[in-house]
C-alpha cells in the first residue's frame, strides 16, 4: 500500500528483456528508503518487487501483464520515474490510499502552464471515468492528486488536475505535453462503491 506522495525521483539506467520479463534498473542516489530484496516499491505508480538488496541501484522484473496495463514498457535509459516505498504503520498518510495496481493508461489532452502552477486534462477509458468525481482522489503515475473537473470531449472521457508548485518541483508532471501517456489508478473506495452498485443493478434485473 502507498499514499501517492513521491519520495524521490529515480533515473532509468537500463532496460532489457530477460526470459519473458523486462528487467528495469534504476538509479536512486539520495533516497533513504533502505530498500531490501522483496520490498514493494511504487515506480511511476506501479507496485513492483525489488529483486535484490539495494545500495544505490534498484532492480525490478516487470511481467507482460503489468506491461500491458501501464507505461513501463516505454521506459528508456535516462528517463525519470517517481519512487515511493510502501507505507508502514508509522507512515503519515499525506495523500490517499494507493495500491499500486494501475487501472489503465491515460493520455494528456491539454497541458496549461502558468507562472507557478499547471493544469492537465487527461483522457481516460470509460471504465476509469466512472470512478472519478470532482474533489475526489486519483493517482497519476504515482502522484496523489485531487480531481478538479470531469467531462467528455469528442467521445473521450477526461478529468482535470491542478498542479501546485510543490508538485511541479518534486515530480515530472509539470513537464507533460499533449499526447503524453500516464498511469492512472482510481481511488480504491470509489472502485468498491462502483462495483457494489453494478452488482446491485445486475441483481435487480434478474
Amino acid at each position: 500500500m502507498f499514499t501517492g506522495i513521491v519520495q524521490s525521483m529515480g533515473k532509468v539506467v537500463s532496460v532489457e528483456r530477460r526470459d519473458g520479463v523486462l528487467r528495469v534498473r534504476l538509479e536512486a542516489h539520495g533516497w533513504n528508503a533502505a530498500a531490501r530484496r522483496g520490498d514493494s516499491i511504487a515506480v511511476d505508480g506501479v507496485c513492483l518487487t525489488l529483486i535484490d538488496d539495494a545500495a544505490t541501484d534498484l532492480n525490478f522484473d516487470v511481467v507482460e501483464q503489468t506491461l500491458s496495463l501501464t507505461t513501463l514498457g516505454a521506459l528508456r535509459a535516462g528517463d525519470q520515474v517517481h519512487l515511493e516505498a510502501a507505507v508502514t504503520a508509522a507512515t503519515p498518510l499525506g495523500g490517499h490510499l494507493v495500491q499500486g495496481h494501475v487501472d489503465g493508461v491515460g493520455s494528456v489532452l491539454q497541458a496549461e502552464r502558468a507562472a507557478d502552477s499547471a493544469r492537465l486534462r487527461i483522457g481516460v477509458p470509460a471504465s476509469i471515468a466512472s470512478t472519478l468525481v470532482p474533489q475526489g482522489s486519483v493517482c497519476v503515475s504515482g502522484v496523489s492528486l485531487t480531481v478538479a473537473a470531469c467531462g467528455e470531449q469528442d467521445n473521450t472521457a477526461w478529468f482535470e488536475v491542478a498542479l501546485i508548485p510543490e508538485t511541479i518541483g518534486r515530480t515530472w508532471l509539470g513537464a507533460l505535453q499533449r499526447g503524453a501517456r500516464v498511469n492512472i489508478e482510481a481511488d480504491y473506495l470509489a472502485k468498491l462503491v462502483a462495483r457494489m452498485v453494478d452488482r446491485a443493478l445486475a441483481n435487480r434485473q434478474r
